[in-house]
């Protein structure tokens, strides 16, 4: 009786053996066909691809991880980074970019993407590099990145103010880059919350304001300031260990 009473859990475990490893399985492939149907979902969102990179190359014939500017990490095989950069790409980012959960470093530098960035790109809170620049973007300047170290969206179509509280959510912060676009805002006080930050650069927006506050005096690791062609108000001034900058429209 007792090795019979030793048997049944023994061949229990055996019966449902093959339910564990079939329930991983099908976890692993979800997780590679969810970034899978987040990629396949921007390229359905682009509307030109005049070198045929993502037509020809992005397709369910091969692994995700070899498609072009797709990388995955070695241990866990999700996407880590997209760099679609100096594609010629047109088109708009789809709201399936959000479950890119595992992404750490975006490039969609030099294309003519457009539009609004969706609500879903703040679920993305791995991402260490972000460079939208020298797009069509507009709306809402995205934040919310608890990791984020790099953001550039320079030559875009960004306006209005720059929420003091976005920075709030970028605490690690070194470099941001809003050159060149139709922001209107004075230099918002929540900047200076970002203690890592290394580069500023404001530059030709249309963004106004007297004297920069003292607060910048905080950022004890920034190396360059550029707030060119704005209509900032003011003239040449020393900061401490910051040497001189120009408050001008120049």
């Amino acid at each position: 009786m007792g090795n019979v009473t030793r048997f049944i859990p023994a061949l229990m475990m055996v019966m449902l053996l093959p339910h564990f490893v079939v329930s991983f399985s099908i976890k692993t492939t979800t997780n590679i066909n969810t970034d899978q149907s987040a990629l396949l979902a921007l390229k359905a969102y682009i509307v030109s691809d005049p070198q045929k990179m993502l037509k020809t190359n992005w397709s369910t014939a091969t692994s995700v991880c070899n498609w072009i500017g797709v990388t995955c990490g070695s241990q866990h095989q999700r996407v880590i980074a997209l760099n679609l950069s100096s594609m010629l790409l047109t088109g708009t980012i789809p709201s399936q970019i959000g479950n890119l959960s595992f992404l750490t470093s975006l490039d969609l530098m030099n294309n003519s993407f457009y539009g609004f960035l969706p609500d879903q790109f703040t679920n993305l809170h791995r991402l260490k590099h972000i460079d939208l620049s020298w797009n069509n973007f507009y709306g809402e300047i995205p934040y919310s990145f608890p990791k984020l170290q790099y953001l550039s969206l320079r030559n875009n179509i960004f306006a209005g103010e720059i929420r003091s509280d976005m920075f709030e959510h970028l605490p690690r912060l070194q470099v941001l880059s809003l050159t060149l676009n139709k922001l209107s805002s004075e230099i918002p006080m929540g900047l200076f919350k970002c203690k890592e930050l290394q580069v500023i650069d404001f530059g030709y927006n249309r963004m106004m304001g007297g004297i920069i506050p003292k607060e910048i005096g905080n950022l004890t690791m920034l190396r360059i300031l550029r707030l060119g062609g704005n209509m900032f108000e003011g003239k040449r001034i020393a900061i401490g260990w910051y040497s001189r900058f120009l408050l001008s429209s120049a």
